[in-house]
C-alpha cells in the first residue's frame, strides 16, 4: 500500500515483500500454508531463531535491502537479529510535542483513521469490524461508539518502540489470544486481522483526551508484545512497550468528540493513502467544546 508523508510525496512500499504477500494470501495453496505459518509456535519457532547469535550474520543484508538508516539509532554491536530489531533511538530523536492540548503519535509507523459509527462498527481497507469484536467487551465497546480510530501500522524498517501519548491513569494489561496474521492491507482484504489476531489492550485515562483505548496487535511472526507496565500513573512521551520481529499495530480509540485530527491526516485516509508519522509528532488537537452562553 503507497503512503504519504507530511509533505505530501508519495512513499511506495516494500515491493519484493507485497509478492510474497500476494502469494500467499492471493490463492488457495498460500492460504493453506497461513494455517500454519500464523499460529502462534511458528511465531514462537521464529522468535527462538531471531534470538541466536546466529540471526546476526542476517542484519547487514537486511538493513541494505531494506534501505535503513541507521543514524538515528545507538551505536551497537547487535548479538542478535531481535536485538537489532528492538534497537534504541537515540536520546533526542523523538521528541514528544508537550503542548497539553496536542494530539501526537505514540510510535513511527504508517497511519490510517476509520470513524467509530454510532452502532459501533468502523471500516479497515472495506473489512467490517465492530468494536465488541476487537475488544471482546460489550459494555467497553459502547464507550467508543460515535468516536474515531487510529490505526498506526508499523513496518519492518520502523523503530518498533512505542509510547504513551498524554499524562493519565493507565489500567492493567488485557490480553486476547489469537493467530497472527500480517498486517499488511493485503491481508486484510481476505482476514479481518485485526479480530483474529493475537492483541493486548489497556486504557489511558487521560488528562485531555478522554478515556483512551491502547491496543497492541502482533502480527505474521511478531509473537512477543512486551508492555513494561500495569496499572500506574504516566506521562506523556514515557515507554510504554516494544514489538519484537516483524510488522505490528498500534491502535488508538477515542470517544466521541474527543479530537480533531490534522486535515493532511484525514485527506490521505479518504484518498487512500497511509500518513507516514514520527513519534512525538502532531497528529491532531484536542477539540474544543463550544458551549453557549
Amino acid at each position: 500500500m503507497k503512503s504519504k508523508d507530511r509533505m505530501g510525496n508519495i512513499v511506495s512500499g516494500n515491493e519484493e515483500q507485497e509478492k510474497v504477500l500476494r502469494a500467499l494470501y492471493g490463492n488457495s495453496f498460500g492460504r493453506q500454508a497461513l494455517k500454519v505459518l500464523t499460529s502462534p509456535c511458528v511465531s514462537r519457532l521464529g522468535g527462538r531463531i531471531l534470538d541466536s547469535s546466529v540471526s546476526k550474520f542476517a542484519v547487514p543484508l537486511f538493513v541494505k535491502k531494506s534501505g535503513i538508516s541507521l543514524e538515528d539509532y545507538e551505536d551497537e554491536e547487535y548479538e542478535s537479529y531481535n536485538q537489532f530489531f528492538t534497537r534504541r533511538i537515540r536520546e533526542g530523536k523523538r521528541t514528544f510535542v508537550q503542548t497539553p492540548e496536542i494530539l501526537t503519535a505514540p510510535c513511527d509507523s504508517k497511519l490510517s483513521v476509520a470513524k467509530i459509527t454510532r452502532a459501533g462498527h468502523f471500516y479497515i481497507k472495506n473489512t467490517a469490524y465492530t468494536m465488541e469484536s476487537l475488544l471482546k467487551n460489550q459494555s467497553l465497546a459502547k464507550r467508543y461508539e460515535g468516536g474515531m480510530l487510529l490505526i498506526f501500522r508499523l513496518t519492518v524498517d520502523d523503530y518498533h518502540h512505542y509510547a504513551y501519548i498524554d499524562e493519565g491513569e493507565k489500567t492493567k494489561n488485557y490480553r486476547i489470544p489469537g493467530v497472527l496474521h500480517t498486517v499488511n492491507p493485503l491481508a486484510g482484504e481476505k482476514y479481518p486481522v485485526y479480530k483474529e489476531n493475537t492483541r493486548e489492550f489497556s486504557i489511558l485515562k487521560s488528562k485531555n483526551f478522554g478515556r483512551v483505548l491502547m491496543m497492541e496487535v502482533g502480527a505474521l511472526m511478531v509473537g512477543k508484545i512486551v508492555n513494561h507496565h500495569e496499572a500506574m500513573h504516566v506521562k506523556r512521551g514515557m515507554e510504554k512497550g516494544f514489538f519484537e520481529f516483524g510488522g505490528s499495530t498500534v491502535i488508538l480509540a477515542f470517544e466521541k468528540d474527543k479530537i480533531e485530527l490534522d486535515g493532511d491526516i484525514v485527506k490521505n485516509t479518504k484518498a487512500g493513502f497511509e500518513t507516514i508519522v514520527k513519534q512525538g509528532e502532531r497528529i491532531g488537537r484536542k477539540k474544543v467544546q463550544w458551549t453557549r452562553k
